[in-house]
């Protein structure tokens, strides 16, 4: 059995990990920051699990910043099949290769099989790209618990042995393991084949004091009293019964709000003319506004 590709550890230390993160704009704890280094010196895939809105995705787009490599990116969904997460063939093109054939140019059906089952008829999807790069690649294969059981089937040999095996070509063999990252909102269980071979790293909305300290670094410009302030309002909002709780990216997006408004005071007037900014459903901006009291 052919042993998976090594990579050489990118991250020197915990502490480091903390630090570049943090300069591409994700603010880690200690605990994101250890099991970042772990799943780098360990060569594993990390499994990021959490309700929507935690900065999954985030981490893995900071990872690669973090690195200087290359996102690629795998959105999962209900039907992806193999065609779109590791390959298919350009139909079109075999057919007209098919065509040019039949119409004369003397080539045999054995000359013409081989050549449309080449590297030129090949369309690569996310997973194989990954697997074929040689320069350093983070595979962000995202909210993996809308797929299919089945996908998960077809992660597992690239997974284990960074190989993806093609009928027509043969195995092809990553040269340089790409990171991978792999996120879930925990809609369905994953299977225990697929979380064996990750780290795991559950995520929940930050503290506090956190999501503040992530407030300051991503909009620097606005008040540190403004942003106590926004913050206070979002942890009110998440505590209640909603349809979709505000993210951490909505957080950001509100406090830009406020600062493009030239607001300097989150009251009432300002919470009711913006709210739209971070609760998308009628519903609960009705709630909002009933258990804020802004009617």
């Amino acid at each position: 059995m052919p042993r998976p590709p090594t990579q050489s550890p990118q991250f020197s230390s915990v502490a480091d990990v903390g630090k570049r993160l943090s300069t591409a704009g994700y603010l880690p704890d200690e605990r994101i920051a250890t099991t970042v280094f772990l799943a780098d010196r360990l060569g594993k895939p990390l499994l990021v699990e959490g309700p929507a809105g935690t900065g999954k995705t985030e981490l893995a787009k900071a990872l690669a910043a973090a690195t200087g490599s290359e996102l690629i990116r795998l959105q999962c969904y209900e039907g992806l099949d193999e065609a779109r997460a590791l390959y298919e063939w350009n139909y079109k093109k075999q057919l007209l290769r098919i065509q040019a054939a039949q119409g004369g140019d003397g080539a045999d059906w054995d000359t013409v099989h081989d050549d449309i089952f080449g590297e030129e008829f090949l369309l690569s999807r996310p997973l194989l790209t990954a697997i074929r790069r040689s320069e350093p690649t983070v595979l962000l294969i995202d909210e993996t618990d809308k797929a299919d059981v089945e996908v998960e089937g077809l992660l597992l040999e690239v997974l284990s042995d960074f190989q993806v095996t093609i009928p027509e070509l043969g195995t092809v063999t990553a040269t340089r393991r790409p990171t991978v990252v792999l996120t879930s909102n925990a809609t369905r269980e994953l299977s225990e084949a697929l979380k064996r071979r990750c780290l795991y790293l559950s995520l929940d909305y930050p503290s506090a004091e956190r999501e503040r300290e992530i407030v300051l670094s991503r909009v620097p410009d606005l008040a540190p009293g403004l942003a106590e302030q926004l913050v206070r309002t979002i942890r009110a909002l998440r505590a209640m019964e909603l349809k979709k709780s505000p993210s951490i990216s909505e957080t950001l997006d509100w406090a830009q709000t406020l600062l493009e408004l030239g607001l300097d005071t989150l009251d009432e007037t300002a919470v009711r003319s913006t709210l739209g900014v971070v609760l998308k459903h009628a519903s609960d901006q009705d709630r909002a506004a009933a258990e804020l009291r802004l009617n």
